[in-house]
C-alpha cells in the first residue's frame, strides 16, 4: 500500500517504481521515477470517483476525494492498496486487506463475529479511526453502494467487504479524511474506495489453496480473466472475469488450549496478592479442589425433571434425569458426593450430573464462507475526447455455521409467562396460568381438546415419571439431537454506466449512473417456537424420555425453520463539469461543479417478531428488523488554486437535501505548501455529517448482551449466590469459584429502542502532515488528524439504572430494568438483570485524535532490489462525552457501546520488506497491534482501572505480534509461482477473557492469528 497525499499513481508507475511494492507503504516515490514516466503521468487524465487506469494502459487517474480534473496532488492523506500489494503480502482477498489497514481500529466488524452471533451475520466491515462501522463511506469507482440489509449492532448500517469482486479490483483508495463535501453521509471518518480494471487483454487467472499446520481452515481460490481489444489502437476494450473462494469453518475443538475448552482452571493471577484460578466453564464441572460445588448447571443437552405439586406452585424433591437408564445423553457422568450434595449450591442436584464443555463440543471461530461471481465491462472511445463504459456484477456470498443445542427455556423469559398446557389450537390453559416454570403434565390430550385435560379425556404422560403421583414434573435441558444453526446467502446484483471527456475544447464533463441490489436469505435451524413447545408437551408428541426416537416430522415442528428474506437498494446518478478558468503563478486556477441524486432502501423484516402474541415466537432469536427509504439531492463544487508554485489552495462543499427532512451543507479546505523541493507541508480543515441509519430510525428493539464481569457487582448483590455460605464459601469478585453458575455466567441485554425525532450527527475535523524525502529512494510521512462528532447517536450511559437496581433503589427516568427469572438453585436471591430498556439519543460528543507514520524506502543493489515499507497509526484519544461527563477508551477495551467491547489499541502497524532477485523474490512482513487494560469508563470502570478484570487474570491483555512471508517465482513472462506462510512463528493470540466477540481472545485484535501457522500456495498465469 502507498500512503500518499500528493495523489494516487498509475498502477504502470507503481510497477516501474516497485513492482512488488508493498501494502501498507508510505508516500510515492517520485524520485525514483524516470523522467519520461514522470512526464506520462503529468498528462493523465482525470475525472471524478476512482482512477480507471491499469497496467499497461493509459487511462484516467482520478484522487478520491476530488472532483477536479488534474488533480494529482491533493490534500488529504491518501492510502493505495494494490493488486500486487496484497499478493505480496499473501493476502488472498481485498476484504482481508482492508481490515489489515492501520487506519482500521476497534470496532470492525470480522468474519469471526458471524460464528459468533453477530447481528450483521455473514458480513464484514471496516472501521476507520476507530468511529465505528457507519463512519467509513465505502464506493465502488467513486459511487455509492448499497447498504448490508442487517445492520451492525441492530443500529449502524455499512457496505460488506464480502461483496468486492476480488479478480477485477485495480487497487483500493483509502482516504484518511473527512470527505463528506465530496460525497456526503457517513464520509466522517474516511473514505474506502474500491477501483475497479479499466481494460483487460489476453486470459489471466490464478488458482491457489491453503491450509493450516494443524489442519484446519482449507481454503480455496479459482479465477478467470479474460479481454480483448486496445482502447488506443481500436477504440475499445471489454473483459469477463469469473472466480470461486472457499474457507472451510474452524470449530473450537480444533484449536489449542486454553480456546478449546470451558475449562479456565489453567489461567491463574496473584494479582489481587493470592493465586487465584479462572473457574471451570464446563456444565457441572468439578472446582480447583475436585469437588463439585458450582451448583447445577440446568442447560445441558440432557432432560431433568424435579417433581411439583399438580399446580406447579411448589416443587417437591431434587432434579433427576428423566430417562436413568440411559444416562448423559451429552457430556460425561458424575456422581456427588452425599456431602456434596448436602451444599446449599446444589441443594436441587441430582444423583448424576452430567459434564458438558460446550465450548470443545460446540464452539465455533469462523463459518463456512463460500463465494462466486461474475463480472463484465466493456469500454469504448467516443469520439477522440470521450469515453464511455458498461460494466455489471454479480456476486453471490454464503456463510454457515452450527452453534449449540437446541435451547429450551426452563423459566419463562421476560415478557412471557407460560400458559402451562396451552396449545395454539386449545389456547385454554389447563392449571394457572401465571406459571412461570416450564412443567410437563400430568395428562396429555389431542391438541383438539377444549378445555382442561383430565383423566377424563386424557391418558397419564409417558413424558412424565411422576405422572402416576398426581404431579408434574418440572423440566429443564436442551434437545441432545437438535442444533442451531445460521445460514447466510447474499447475492449482490451491480451495474454501472458512464461517459467523460472534454466538450467545447476546455469542459471537462462526467456522468456516472449505478444500480445496487442485494438480496439476503437468513435461514435459522434448530430454534424452539415456544408455542410448538407448549403444543408437544400437551398432546405428548415429543419423547423427552428417548429424543432419538422423535420423527423429524416433530422435530420441524418443534424446530421450523425461520427464514428471513432482507434485501436493500442503492440507484445513484452524478454529473460534473469542470473547467480551467484563468492561470496563476502556480498552474491552472480549476473549478468543478457537479450534481447528484440517489434512492436508498432497506427492507429487513423481524426474524422474531411478537405481533401475533409473546409465544408465537422463537426462543433465542433477535427480534431486530427495519424497513425504510430516502431520497437525496445533492449539490456541489470544488476549487483548485495553484497559487505559486509552492503554495496550492484547496475549497470544496456539498448540499445534501433528504426526503426524510433532514439536510446538511458540508465545506472543507485544504492546503499544500513545498517550502523546498525535498518538503511538502499540508492541511485540511472540514465538516460532515452523519444521517440517522435505518435501524437507528426506524427498528424494532434491538437487543446485544454485555458480559457483566463480577467485579462491577455489588459485593452485597454477589453474597446472595454464595455456593456455601454457611462454610465462609462467599461468593466475590476474589472468589469466583465459591459464586453460582447462574451469576457466574452474566450478561446483560442492552436493549435499544429506535427513534424517528433523531438528528444527523455532525463533524468537525483537521488534518495536518508532512512529508520529507530526504534522498532519493526515501520518503518520510507524518499525519495527524482531529475528529470530533457532535450530537452523536447512543444508547443513554446504562450504569445509573444498573446500579440502581443493584441497589434496590428507583431505576431512573428514561429506562426500564427487567429482571431475569429467578434462579432455580437461588430461589430466595433478587434476580439478576435480564434486559435493560432505553432510547437512542442524540447526547454524546466523541473525539478520535492521532497520528500516522509512513516510511517508504526502495534500493538498488545492481544483483537484487529492496523495497521496505513501515506503517504505523497511534491513537492518542478516543473519548466520550455526555452531559459534561467525559469517558476515554485508549489503551482500554472500551467504549462497549462503540466498539462492541473489542477494545481501543493505541498502536496498530506494520513492516514489510521484498527483497527482488528478478524471477524470484522474497517478502517478509511483522504486523503489531497493542495489547490494552481491561478496564471501560461506560461499564462504570475508571480509566484503567483494571475494572473489567476477573480476579485471576491480569489487567492488560498483551501486545500480538505476527511474521508472515511470501516467496514468489517467475517461471516466465507467463507462468508464477508462490508460496505464502502466515503467522511464521505460530504465535496465537493473547489472552481475554472479557471480549465477548469471541472466546478468550479478541478478533480484532488475533484476526486470523487464531488458526496459528498456515501455508498457501499458488499459480498465476497471464497470455
Amino acid at each position: 500500500m502507498t500512503n500518499s497525499w500528493m495523489g494516487p499513481r498509475k498502477l504502470g508507475l507503481l510497477a516501474t517504481v516497485a513492482p512488488l511494492s508493498m501494502l501498507f507503504a508510505a508516500p510515492a516515490l517520485a524520485q525514483s521515477v524516470p523522467a519520461a514516466n514522470q512526464n506520462a503521468e503529468a498528462n493523465a487524465q482525470v475525472a471524478q470517483g476512482a482512477e480507471q487506469a491499469d497496467a499497461g494502459t493509459g487511462g484516467d487517474i482520478v484522487v478520491t476525494g476530488s472532483i477536479i480534473r488534474g488533480a494529482d496532488v491533493g490534500p488529504s492523506p491518501v492510502s493505495t492498496i494494490t493488486a500486487e500489494n496484497l499478493d505480496v503480502r499473501g493476502i488472498n482477498t481485498v476484504q482481508a486487506g482492508i481490515q489489515a489497514l492501520a487506519s482500521n481500529n476497534g470496532p470492525a466488524l470480522t468474519n469471526s463475529f458471524t460464528a459468533n452471533g453477530a447481528f450483521a451475520s455473514g458480513a464484514s466491515s471496516v472501521s476507520l479511526r476507530g468511529l465505528s462501522t457507519n463512519s467509513t463511506l465505502v464506493l465502488f469507482d467513486g459511487l455509492r453502494a448499497a447498504y448490508y440489509p442487517l445492520s451492525d449492532d441492530g443500529t449502524r448500517n455499512f457496505v460488506d467487504l464480502n461483496t468486492i469482486p476480488d479478480d477485477i479490483v485495480d487497487r483500493v483508495e483509502v482516504l484518511r479524511d473527512g470527505a463528506s463535501s465530496s460525497y456526503g453521509a457517513d464520509a466522517i471518518a474516511g473514505v474506502v474506495n474500491i477501483i475497479t480494471k479499466r481494460s483487460v487483454k489476453g486470459v489471466m487467472g490464478r488458482a491457489e489453496a491453503g491450509i493450516s499446520q494443524r489442519g484446519y481452515n482449507a481454503n480455496q481460490r479459482v479465477s478467470l480473466t479474460a479481454g480483448t481489444g486496445d482502447l488506443d489502437e481500436q477504440g475499445y476494450n471489454a473483459y469477463i472475469s469469473g472466480f470461486y473462494y472457499r474457507a472451510e469453518g474452524v470449530r473450537a475443538s480444533q484449536l489449542p488450549g486454553p480456546f478449546n475448552s470451558s475449562d479456565e482452571r489453567g489461567i491463574c493471577s496473584n494479582r489481587t496478592g493470592t493465586l487465584v484460578c479462572g473457574p471451570n466453564g464446563i456444565a457441572n464441572g468439578l472446582d480447583q479442589n475436585n469437588q463439585y460445588t458450582n451448583g447445577f448447571a440446568i442447560g445441558t443437552p440432557n432432560f431433568y425433571v424435579r417433581p411439583a405439586d399438580a399446580t406447579n406452585t411448589t416443587a417437591l424433591g431434587r432434579y433427576q434425569l428423566l430417562n436413568p437408564a440411559a444416562g448423559c445423553l451429552t457430556g460425561t457422568p458424575y456422581n456427588p458426593t452425599a456431602a456434596e450434595l448436602a451444599l446449599p449450591a446444589n441443594a436441587t442436584a441430582p444423583g448424576t450430573v452430567c459434564q458438558v464443555d460446550n465450548q470443545r463440543l460446540y464452539g465455533n471461530i469462523t463459518p463456512d464462507i463460500e463465494r462466486v461471481g461474475g463480472s463484465a465491462r466493456f469500454t469504448a472511445k467516443i469520439g477522440d475526447t470521450s469515453e464511455a463504459y458498461l460494466q455489471v456484477n454479480f456476486q453471490q456470498a454464503t456463510t454457515s455455521y452450527t452453534g449449540t443445542p437446541t435451547v429450551i427455556r426452563a423459566n419463562a423469559p421476560a415478557g412471557i409467562l407460560f400458559p402451562q398446557f396451552s396449545t395454539s389450537q386449545n389456547p385454554t390453559p389447563a392449571i394457572d396460568p401465571n406459571s412461570g416454570i416450564l412443567a410437563l403434565p400430568v395428562y396429555v390430550c389431542p391438541r383438539t381438546t377444549v378445555g382442561a385435560c383430565t383423566a377424563t379425556n386424557g391418558t397419564l404422560n409417558p413424558n412424565n415419571p411422576f405422572a402416576a403421583a398426581g404431579q408434574v414434573a418440572r423440566l429443564v435441558g436442551a434437545l441432545p439431537n437438535s442444533f442451531e444453526s445460521t445460514r447466510t446467502r447474499s447475492r449482490v446484483y451491480r451495474a454501472a454506466f458512464g461517459i467523460n471527456g472534454t466538450i467545447f475544447d476546455d469542459v471537462d464533463y462526467r456522468f456516472d449512473a449505478t444500480a445496487m441490489h442485494t438480496d439476503l436469505r437468513l435461514e435459522q435451524n434448530g430454534y424452539v417456537y415456544i408455542q410448538h413447545l407448549l403444543d408437544v408437551i400437551k398432546d405428548g408428541s415429543y419423547n423427552f424420555v428417548n429424543p432419538g426416537l422423535n420423527s423429524q416430522a416433530t422435530l420441524n415442528y418443534l424446530t421450523p425453520s425461520n427464514i428471513t428474506n432482507d434485501s436493500s437498494d442503492l440507484l445513484q446518478a452524478q454529473f460534473t463539469l469542470g473547467k480551467a478558468i484563468m492561470t496563476l503563478p502556480g498552474g491552472d486556477l480549476r473549478v468543478a461543479v457537479g450534481g447528484s441524486i440517489f434512492y436508498e432502501a432497506i427492507d429487513a423484516p423481524s426474524a422474531n417478531s411478537d405481533e401475533n402474541g409473546p409465544t408465537q415466537r422463537y426462543f433465542r432469536l433477535n427480534a431486530f428488523g427495519t424497513s425504510g427509504n430516502r431520497t437525496v439531492s445533492s449539490a456541489f463544487y470544488e476549487v483548485n488554486a495553484p497559487v505559486v508554485d509552492q503554495l496550492t489552495l484547496n475549497a470544496s462543499g456539498r448540499y445534501d437535501h433528504y426526503s426524510s427532512g433532514q439536510s446538511a451543507f458540508s465545506p472543507k479546505f485544504g492546503a499544500i505548501f513545498r517550502p523546498i523541493r525535498q518538503v511538502a507541508l499540508r492541511g485540511t480543515y472540514s465538516r460532515g455529517f452523519r444521517i440517522p441509519s435505518f435501524g437507528e430510525a426506524n427498528a424494532l428493539p434491538t437487543t446485544g448482551y454485555v458480559t457483566q464481569q463480577l467485579s462491577s457487582i455489588p459485593a452485597e448483590f454477589l453474597r446472595q449466590y454464595s455456593i456455601n455460605p454457611g462454610a465462609s464459601q462467599i461468593c466475590s469478585a476474589a472468589t469466583p469459584q465459591f459464586c453460582s453458575a447462574y451469576i457466574s455466567n452474566y450478561s446483560i441485554g442492552q436493549t435499544t429502542l429506535a427513534s424517528q425525532n433523531l438528528e444527523p450527527e455532525k463533524s468537525r475535523s483537521f488534518t495536518a502532515g508532512i512529508k520529507v524525502d530526504p534522498v532519493r529512494g526515501l520518503s518520510l510521512t507524518v499525519d495527524y488528524f482531529n475528529i470530533r462528532k457532535t450530537g452523536a447517536i447512543t444508547t443513554p450511559d446504562l450504569s445509573p439504572a444498573i446500579a440502581a437496581y443493584y441497589a434496590g433503589g428507583a431505576i431512573p427516568t428514561g429506562f426500564e430494568v427487567i429482571p431475569d427469572a429467578v434462579d432455580v438453585n437461588n430461589p430466595t436471591a433478587t434476580p439478576k438483570i435480564a434486559f435493560v430498556r432505553s432510547q437512542l439519543i442524540n447526547a454524546q460528543t466523541i473525539k478520535s485524535e492521532g497520528i500516522d507514520f509512513g516510511i517508504n524506502g526502495f534500493y538498488d543493489f545492481g544483483s537484487f532490489r529492496w523495497n521496505t515499507n513501515l506503517n504505523a497509526s497511534l491513537i492518542l484519544e478516543l473519548s466520550t462525552t455526555v452531559d459534561g461527563v467525559r469517558q476515554t477508551y485508549v489503551d482500554t477495551l472500551g467504549n462497549f457501546n462503540l466498539t462492541a467491547g473489542s477494545g481501543t489499541f493505541e498502536w496498530k502497524g506494520n513492516w514489510v520488506n521484498t527483497f527482488d532477485f528478478g524471477d524470484f523474490a522474497l517478502t517478509g512482513t511483522v504486523n503489531y497491534t497493542s495489547g490494552y487494560d481491561l478496564s471501560a469508563m461506560d461499564q462504570g470502570d475508571a480509566y484503567k482501572d483494571c475494572g473489567q478484570a476477573p480476579a485471576y487474570f491480569g489487567c492488560r491483555v498483551k501486545s500480538y505480534i505476527t511474521a508472515d512471508a511470501n516467496a514468489s517465482f517467475k517461471v516466465n513472462d507467463k507462468f508464477t509461482f508462490y508460496v505464502n506462510v502466515l503467522n511464521v512463528f505460530n504465535r496465537l493470540p493473547p489472552i481475554d477473557p472479557v471480549t465477548y466477540g469471541a472466546y478468550l481472545y479478541n478478533a480484532v485484535q488475533g484476526g486470523d492469528g487464531i488458526f496459528g501457522r498456515q501455508f498457501r500456495a499458488g499459480a498465476k498465469f497471464n497470455f
